[in-house]
């Protein structure tokens, strides 16, 4: 299939003009070996025997080569190794935070100490960069997840396209293939609540102060997270509105508007929306970010 770069789509290539090159290692590894099945939104796991014996019943022949660990052995040949792997992560890390306090989403790691040129003292070495060699691209994998878990982890999700940083921390741009997931789950989610007659609806993004002070003990957990609406052009808002961080108070009053007696009942609904939780640190991709898409459905019943 188009863009398929997987071993299995070798079976595409009836004209034989491609050369399979495989990872020695990949041949002796006792786990499963994880590839697309000739398509590149699903996954699927095999053992190395299993995957030699497809290539032998395709009649290809890869040429196998041992490719050189990052780091090496010792001595010589592990520093230069180690410059030959060398780079940078692929995404900018998040800025400082203008809008949330000053705080830098960032991990801090530790600093080596400094080497002044004058009393010998080490150079300091920022561990989130790697030197580039020239000649060299950025397309692999710079860090290993033991050696520097967060700027492997941008790394994984900046490589694959799944995510794009974004000027403001805590947002992030969700690539078409990131987001395909979030619409394959809408897509199986929708067809198995209908059968429940669960219909889809949508309510405004925007909640009033008032109404939220009337659910204090609901959103009592959300408050210091709640992002605020004080300002229209050059004008501040006679009252700020605040920006749901869940939409229990938005939803409840309308149901209590619709609802006149048990010939009402039961109310199914479910919303697709996005929301909004601004006070934390150190937000992190797809796993703790200020805006996030959200489902949630909310029905009402005679008893």
């Amino acid at each position: 299939a188009k863009g398929c770069v997987g071993p299995l789509a070798i079976a595409n290539n009836a004209e034989r003009d491609v050369t399979l090159v495989l990872d020695e290692n990949l041949l002796k590894c006792e786990g499963g070996i994880h590839s697309h099945p000739l398509r590149n939104d699903a996954s699927t796991v095999l053992t190395a025997a299993q995957l030699r014996e497809y290539l032998d019943k395709l009649g290809v022949e890869p040429v196998v080569v041992d490719f050189p660990q990052k780091g090496g052995d010792d001595g010589e040949d592990k520093g230069k190794k180690a410059e030959q792997w060398a780079g940078k992560p692929p995404a900018s890390r998040p800025k400082t935070d203008d809008s949330g306090g000053g705080k830098k989403a960032k991990p801090k790691i530790p600093k080596k100490e400094k080497k002044d040129k004058k009393d010998g003292a080490p150079k300091a070495v920022n561990k989130d960069k790697k030197q580039v060699k020239k000649g060299e691209t950025l397309l692999a994998l710079q860090w290993k997840k033991e050696e520097n878990f967060p700027m492997w982890y941008s790394d994984v999700i900046v490589l694959s396209e799944m995510i794009s940083y974004y000027d403001i921390s805590g947002c992030y741009i969700l690539r078409p293939w990131s987001y395909k997931m979030w619409e394959l789950i809408q897509e199986w989610f929708n067809a198995e609540i209908r059968k429940l007659d669960v219909e889809n609806s949508y309510f405004p993004l925007f909640v009033s102060q008032d109404r939220l002070e009337k659910e204090k003990d609901h959103v009592e957990g959300f408050a210091p997270e709640v992002a605020w609406v004080t300002k229209s052009g050059d004008g501040d808002l006679n009252k700020p509105i605040a920006v749901r961080p869940t939409s229990e108070t938005i939803m409840y009053p309308a149901f209590s508007d619709w609802i006149k007696s048990h010939r009402d009942l039961p109310l199914k609904l479910n919303q697709w929306s996005n929301v909004v939780r601004w006070e934390f640190k150190d937000p992190t991709p797809f796993l703790r970010t200020r805006e996030f898409l959200w489902q949630e459905g909310h029905t009402a019943h005679e008893s």
